[in-house]
């Protein structure tokens, strides 16, 4: 926009050219438009004052603007705009965006350039609309727009005034500002993990243990989440502390410590159940670490190894006796059956041929009826 102002003297000329468009005041009232063309004006006093503009730039920019719009003389020539407070205004030019203006008082030529205007109630706080890539990147849009990108894998949970409004999804969202006391609370949705380390826990033995489990969970409802706790992961570590004494609290070691499975599905079931509430889903919950203390290491070090030789010395006499039934039933047989005992017989003497002297007992009845020498 331009503006030249021409101090008048008693009898002058203004020029206007076709692009542009004069505006008169007298005595700082306004007093009218001058189109294109040549103008004489008489102004003895020198209380006329004209102000050229050039239409090229649409956007009319005065100070005593609220005047010339209340003479009605932009009526045909200008679209006037007076947005309120709860409205906000989208110009194009030339089919081409240009700019968001915030309420007040607006106006812009239309002779030369086409502007269409689209005016949108803000009350709704969020803004939606077919073009907002490139209104995002249009001037002066920070000053009525704020933008929130909510990320993959995430939710958006929009409040207005404290109140709920809705969940959102992953995308590029505006709202106005100076409307509404709007808050857009992103939460992750993804599959994560949380350690709950360093639990000192007693049995219902007295035994004092330190625990390492870890929970994988997911969000499943953002509005709970953000709304019924103020720290969901923090509820979930908690819960989980609480679930770890009730179950480990009621066990014995012995039997903790040969059915941890068993306390993994309690401690699931349990904290599952609760956490529910909290908009969270437990997928599995897991004891990585069981730390017993050094006195009661060593003791069940001691009774695991004298375990274990308890059950070495009941396999070797279990083999002593199995194999002392083996010879007695050898026994009886060789007994009974001549011709059995003289095959063992020569089964020794095979065994022991190597030898550089062998001395042999031979009989008709058995070993002991004849003794030989054989060199």
């Amino acid at each position: 926009m331009k503006r030249k102002d021409a101090l008048m003297y008693p009898i002058n000329v203004i020029k206007v050219r076709d692009y542009e468009m004069g505006l008169r005041f007298r005595d700082g009232e306004f007093r009218g438009l001058f189109a294109p063309g040549r103008h004489w004006l008489f102004d003895p006093l020198r209380k006329v004052r004209v102000a050229v503009v050039s239409q090229r730039d649409p956007w009319l920019v005065h100070e005593k603007l609220d005047l010339i719009v209340k003479s009605g003389a932009l009526r045909d020539r200008a679209v006037v705009l007076d947005l309120k407070d709860h409205q906000r205004a989208l110009i194009w030019i030339d089919g081409r965006f240009s700019h968001v203006l915030p309420p007040g008082l607006y106006a812009y030529w239309n002779s030369l350039r086409d502007v269409s205007v689209e005016v949108i109630d803000a009350r709704d706080v969020r803004f939606q609309h077919k073009d907002l890539s490139v209104i995002a990147r249009s001037p002066l849009v920070d000053r009525v727009l704020e933008f929130i990108t909510v990320e993959a894998g995430h939710a958006g949970v929009l409040l207005r005034d404290g109140d709920f409004v809705e969940t959102l999804p992953p995308g590029r969202y505006a709202f106005w500002k100076n409307v509404a006391q709007s808050k857009l609370i992103p939460v992750d949705q993804r599959e994560a993990m949380l350690d709950v380390a360093g639990q000192e826990i007693m049995t219902s033995d007295k035994v004092t243990l330190r625990l390492n489990a870890i929970v994988t969970f997911r969000v499943v409802d953002p509005r709970r989440a953000v709304s019924i706790v103020d720290d969901a992961r923090q509820a979930l570590y908690r819960e989980a502390q609480l679930a770890l004494r009730a179950v480990i609290g009621t066990r014995e070691l012995d039997l903790f410590l040969t059915d941890k499975d068993s306390v993994a599905k309690d401690l699931e079931e349990i904290v599952r159940r609760r956490v529910s509430a909290f908009g969270l889903e437990v997928v599995s919950i897991g004891i990585r670490d069981v730390i017993l203390p050094g006195d009661m290491k060593d003791l069940m070090n001691k009774v695991t190894e004298a375990k274990k030789a308890a059950e070495a010395n009941l396999i070797a006499r279990r083999e002593e006796t199995a194999a002392m039934r083996s010879q007695a039933n050898t026994a009886k047989l060789l007994e009974g059956n001549p011709m059995l005992m003289r095959l063992r017989e020569l089964e020794v003497l095979e065994k022991v041929a190597a030898s550089s002297k062998l001395n042999v007992v031979l009989g008709e009845k058995g070993l002991a009826d004849r003794i030989v020498n054989l060199l």
